[in-house]
């Protein structure tokens, strides 16, 4: 089967669409999978790794405030389409399918109107925008949340079937975990990221909790991940701080094995998108949530308070973080073993397993009836 995947921007949109690609990859060996991005992408970074090649369709996304590059968006959405069908055409596949970020409108909407079998992912309650868009012309749409469909005007397409994750994620034993990442002498395992650009507020409390807790406990290992934003910044204040010395306390730009980083954790710190919540659950992982306020409706924090309530995680609005308080939130959990055991537990009721395969499924008969409609 030869296969399109598009969506980028972010790694939730990317590390779904990988995960649907290893799996189809998984069941047909001799299949050909393609990705589509845009070439400022961070799918530029993290498909390659696992042996796809990257093409590229320049798209953009609107401005909420009035701007000159929203003329600019208006011109390549017509335009990057017409460049689409060309890419389409070139590459001859037998689906396409879509993951979410504004790359996906071009390619997914010229393989359609080609007639080609098309697919999205919607990972979050609240459709994006290109799902919106799209919608009318897909042929399934599959969602982690079963709301999900009712915000949706072809709402008959929905098909709820979880997040797609990177294989093996939830096999892989914590002590196992902590062999592969060099961990086997600590206590504990910290674990803080912001997404795969990174969150300022995430990362300024980092170096907090590492300068005034994890200096004085060296039998927690604590690894954090600034994303691409604050790399420079973070680097510079943790040598002025003198953190860049401190053995247990890890930091990179990026984590590129985050399914075993996670599963070596004890504790998550980090966002509350809807791809690290589907992780979080599927790892039985106890976590605390700093949405970010930046999003569409405020959906991480409306997905945050579901594992609030049933007490999976504590979370915290970035406006009600006062100095220390996400300190003082870490140290208490990391040292009381039967909190942190009972949230492990609240999780997995929010664990939806089984998406790569109910997805590869669906795209396979599709394609199989499509040919069949051909002959």
């Amino acid at each position: 089967m030869r296969v399109l995947m598009t969506g980028g921007g972010t790694g939730g949109h990317v590390n779904p669409a990988i995960a649907i690609a290893n799996t189809i990859r998984e069941k047909e060996k001799d299949s050909v999978i393609a990705f589509v991005g845009t070439s400022r992408g961070i799918e530029n970074k993290l498909v390659p790794k696992y042996g796809y090649e990257v093409y590229h369709v320049e798209i953009q996304g609107l401005k909420r405030s009035l701007s000159l590059s929203n003329i600019k968006t208006a011109f390549l959405t017509v335009t990057s389409v017409r460049k689409a069908k060309k890419l389409v055409r070139e590459f001859k596949p037998d689906a396409v399918i879509g993951t979410g970020g504004y790359v996906c409108w071009p390619v997914v909407k010229a393989a359609a109107s080609l007639g080609i079998p098309t697919f999205l992912h919607e990972s979050n309650a609240i459709p994006g925008v290109a799902v919106k868009m799209l919608e009318r012309y897909v042929d399934a749409i599959y969602t982690n949340f079963e709301s999900t469909a009712k915000k949706l005007k072809y709402p008959e397409k929905a098909v709820r079937v979880g997040n797609p994750l990177l294989a093996g994620a939830e096999k892989l034993e914590k002590t196992e975990a902590k062999r592969r990442i060099g961990a086997e002498k600590y206590e504990k395992v910290l674990l803080s990221f912001g997404g795969s650009l990174g969150a300022r507020t995430v990362n300024l409390n980092a170096l907090d909790i590492a300068e005034n807790y994890i200096k004085d406990n060296k039998n927690i290992l604590y690894l954090h991940a600034t994303g691409s934003h604050d790399w420079e910044m973070m680097r510079e204040e943790a040598k002025k701080r003198g953190l860049d010395a401190l053995p247990n306390f890890q930091m990179t730009e990026y984590i590129y094995d985050m399914p075993v980083r996670m599963a070596a954790a004890d504790l998550v710190i980090c966002r509350a998108g809807a791809m690290t919540l589907s992780e979080l659950a599927i790892m039985n992982k106890p976590s605390v949530l700093v949405p970010s306020p930046n999003v569409t409706d405020n959906h991480q924090f409306k997905n945050a308070n579901e594992l609030g309530r049933a007490g999976a995680a504590e979370v915290f609005e970035e406006k009600d973080l006062g100095e220390g308080t996400l300190r003082e939130c870490v140290s208490s959990l990391l040292e009381n073993d039967a909190k942190l055991e009972s949230m492990g537990k609240a999780v997995r009721q929010f664990a939806l397993g089984n998406a790569n395969e109910i997805i590869y499924r669906g795209v396979r008969e599709k394609v199989d009836a499509k040919a069949k409609e051909s002959k």
